[in-house]
């Protein structure tokens, strides 16, 4: 699914799902710079990230794969 991440200085890092009209602040990573591991969201969804460089400048539209929903790649 299409995610685009952010930073905005009031919740940190959050999600925004355009199909899904949802936005989620990230509360937990596999990885400091987040980038290919797992990410978990308020609502609980966890969310596979692609590689891709530390520096890599936000805000950002990439690919992800929620976990449990195999439909929904």
């Amino acid at each position: 699914m299409k995610i685009m991440i952010r930073r905005s200085p009031d919740t940190g890092l959050s999600i925004y799902v355009p199909k899904k009209d949802l936005e989620e602040p990230i509360v937990e990573s596999e990885h400091e710079t987040l980038w290919g591991g797992w990410i978990k969201i308020a609502n609980g969804w966890v969310l596979t990230l692609p590689e891709m460089a530390a520096d890599t400048r936000l805000p950002i539209t990439v690919n992800a794969r929620k976990h449990g929903d195999e439909e929904e790649s």
